[in-house]
């Protein structure tokens, strides 16, 4: 059954369109590399990365990409599977990232800039510049088995945008991904985690299958997902509490959207 025809609009200005049984589990990560020099806890090192990986898997629990997450979940069949997202598109991500998720039979979402291809993080005003993937990068993520979507072109705040602006980061991010790609490019991740009604609409009406946000609050849906922030500090137990968690506020939005 496809993710669409699962999904539920409600009325009104805050129109959302929840997955059945409330939201599935979207871990956000970023870059994958030494955290030494950190200011925006925004990179795990290699080794915990793994250490979170194996934690995943001896709990029977398996990562994959937010589009395979919802085509399982539109199936019925998402037990024990976890999204995994990578946003910025940092060009450690192939050469760190990669390997581990692979060999640990995981795949995952990257959220790409093709605005800045083998550019660099300059919306950070703190902590070290990081390279970004470049074209060749982004390939070889989509040729191991990763899937790729877009952050806008050039990581800028689209509830600040004017409507020119909105569109162009929106439309042609999507556009240049799948002419650089050859593939279809199904999913939007919101610079900053902001959303506002105007810009899931847009993202929406761009033809995204879905969105990913932080904690989207009354617009939370399937273009406007929330997601658990996973870092360096984050060692199984504390992911353990995030999950269990995330289960007690799944079953809540179970209630609310079942009484509705």
């Amino acid at each position: 059954m496809p993710v669409e025809t699962a999904l539920k609009e409600s009325r009104g200005p805050r129109t959302r369109a929840l997955l059945p049984g409330g939201s599935p589990w979207v871990a956000m990560y970023h870059s994958v590399d030494d955290c030494t020099d950190d200011p925006y806890n925004v990179t795990v090192t290699p080794d915990r990365l793994q250490q979170q990986l194996r934690w995943l898997r001896a709990r029977g629990l398996r990562g994959v990409s937010v589009g395979e997450l919802l085509d399982r979940h539109g199936r019925g069949d998402a037990r024990g599977l976890v999204g995994l997202t990578f946003d910025d598109g940092y060009g450690d991500f192939v050469e760190n990232a990669v390997p581990l998720l692979r060999h640990y039979d995981c795949s995952a979402t990257v959220f790409v800039l093709p605005g800045r291809l083998g550019g660099q993080n300059d919306w950070d005003a703190e902590g070290p510049r990081k390279p970004l993937l470049t074209a060749q990068g982004i390939r070889a993520a989509a040729a191991a088995g990763m899937e790729i979507g877009s952050h806008g072109l050039t990581h800028v705040d689209l509830t600040r945008a004017d409507e020119e602006q909105r569109r162009a980061e929106i439309q042609r991010s999507k556009a240049q991904l799948e002419e650089l790609t050859g593939g279809a490019v199904h999913g939007f991740c919101y610079p900053y985690g902001c959303v506002d009604p105007a810009t899931v609409a847009a993202v929406r009406g761009a033809g995204y299958r879905y969105g990913c946000a932080i904690s989207p609050g009354p617009l939370a849906g399937v273009h406007a997902m929330p997601r658990v922030f996973v870092g360096q500090r984050d060692t199984p137990w504390r992911l353990e509490v995030k999950r269990r968690a995330h289960r007690v506020r799944r079953r809540a939005l179970t209630v609310l959207e079942g009484a509705r």
